[in-house]
C-alpha cells in the first residue's frame, strides 16, 4: 500500500511538472524555448510511462518508454536541424561547409 502511494505521489508530481512545461510551451518567447519544452515534455512522458509500468506491473511498458525516448530525441534533433538549415536533406558533411560559407558572408 505504501509503494502504491509513493508511485501515485511521483506520478502526481510528474503531472504537475508536465503542466508547467506546457505553460512554457505556449508562453515561450523564442522557438528554442518551445523546442526545449517539447523535448522536456517528452522526457517527462517517458518517466510517466515508467512509473505507470511499475504501478501496473507491466514490464513491456518500459520498452515502450525507451522507444518513445528514442523517437523524442530524433524528433528534437530533426526539428532543430530543420530550423537551422531550412531543410532536412542537408548532410552532416555539408553543414560544416555551409557554416563556413555563412561566416565568410558576414
Amino acid at each position: 500500500m505504501i509503494m502504491f502511494a509513493v508511485d501515485f505521489a511521483v506520478a502526481a508530481m510528474l503531472a504537475v511538472g508536465m503542466a508547467l512545461i506546457l505553460a512554457r510551451l505556449f508562453v515561450g518567447p523564442t522557438l528554442y524555448d518551445r523546442v526545449l519544452a517539447v523535448n522536456a515534455f517528452g522526457t517527462k512522458t517517458v518517466l510517466f510511462l515508467v512509473v505507470f509500468a511499475l504501478m501496473a506491473g507491466e514490464t513491456a511498458a518500459i520498452d515502450i518508454a525507451l522507444l518513445y525516448a528514442l523517437v523524442n530525441f530524433i524528433a528534437t534533433i530533426a526539428i532543430l536541424k530543420f530550423f537551422r538549415y531550412r531543410s532536412l536533406e542537408v548532410a552532416l558533411s555539408q553543414m560544416a561547409l555551409r557554416r563556413a560559407v555563412d561566416r565568410e558572408d558576414d
